[in-house]
């Protein structure tokens, strides 16, 4: 009796995950900057792909023993729901900081060019030499692909939380799922016909950095989703428990919101 849980909060065990997540971090880190560092001799890659094997695993196991206590029917009450809620829209909130870094950088450099003495700008946006891409074309293609894919989660979350359809969630998921991959691919093969590259001027380091990172989010995001219908067809969820799949769809749609924006401001206004 003693030791009987009286209350609606999830105490946490012992766990070494988080020490192996913080050691991993800084060995992938130590490792790139021995990777890229072009003063030291045999700089291989070997530490940092230890670092991201360790970091993968602590991610794996973490989340696998989320999906567990999140199964159990005990340690997820509706407190800890809330919980979980609130520090994944935390999250998503130092997220749009993130980006808004790099949206202050593009539209700084467009809005007060450098001066004449800088010869990778040369006082005019996008730099001499720069050509942009189409937004009407490629771009404009992946934004319909993406918003479809939204709309795709949003039909999957309408039939898990207001119809108690596992069909059509999985359905939906699935559709999704497949949507993120043609995005990730035609942004692939967009980046594979660009005129300029990373290097070489600041339109080029913020371009890349902008939509790079998106397209990493959406990797992941195609990942979040894809886990969640894999847990779905396990009969995973139900109609009033289903925080992991609502975070899903929460991340898919802040990926929507910014590639809007970039599309506006990157792709339309930017160039």
């Amino acid at each position: 009796m003693a030791h009987e849980k009286n209350h609606d909060f999830h105490i946490l065990a012992p766990s070494w995950l988080p020490l192996m997540a913080a050691v991993s971090g800084f060995i992938m880190l130590f490792g790139a900057v021995i990777w890229m560092s072009p003063n030291i001799e045999n700089n291989h890659p070997w530490i940092f792909l230890v670092g991201l094997a360790g970091t993968l695993y602590v991610m794996f196991a973490w989340w696998a023993e989320m999906v567990k206590e999140g199964q159990n029917g005990v340690d997820h009450t509706p407190v800890v729901r809330i919980g979980l809620r609130t520090g994944f829209i935390l999250f998503v909130m130092s997220e749009v900081m993130f980006f808004v870094a790099w949206f202050w950088a593009f539209f700084k450099n467009a809005m007060y060019p450098m001066g004449p003495d800088s010869p990778a700008i040369d006082g005019v946006w996008p730099p001499v030499g720069i050509e942009t891409f189409d937004p009407f074309h490629l771009p404009l293609i992946n934004t319909l692909i993406l918003l479809c894919s939204g709309a795709a989660c949003t039909w999957a979350h309408h039939a898990l939380a207001h119809e108690n359809n596992r069909k059509d969630m999985i359905n939906g998921l699935l559709i999704a799922v497949l949507l993120g991959l043609i995005f990730t691919f035609f942004q692939g093969y967009e980046y594979s016909h660009a005129t300029f590259g990373l290097g070489g001027s600041v339109y080029g380091g913020v371009f890349y950095m902008a939509t790079g990172f998106h397209g990493f989010h959406v990797i992941v995001g195609t990942i979040f989703l894809f886990v969640c219908m894999m847990r779905a067809k396990a009969g995973h969820f139900t109609q009033e428990h289903h925080v992991g799949f609502e975070a899903a769809a929460w991340y898919w749609h802040f990926v929507d919101v910014v590639w809007l924006f970039l599309f506006a401001a990157v792709y339309i206004w930017g160039a």
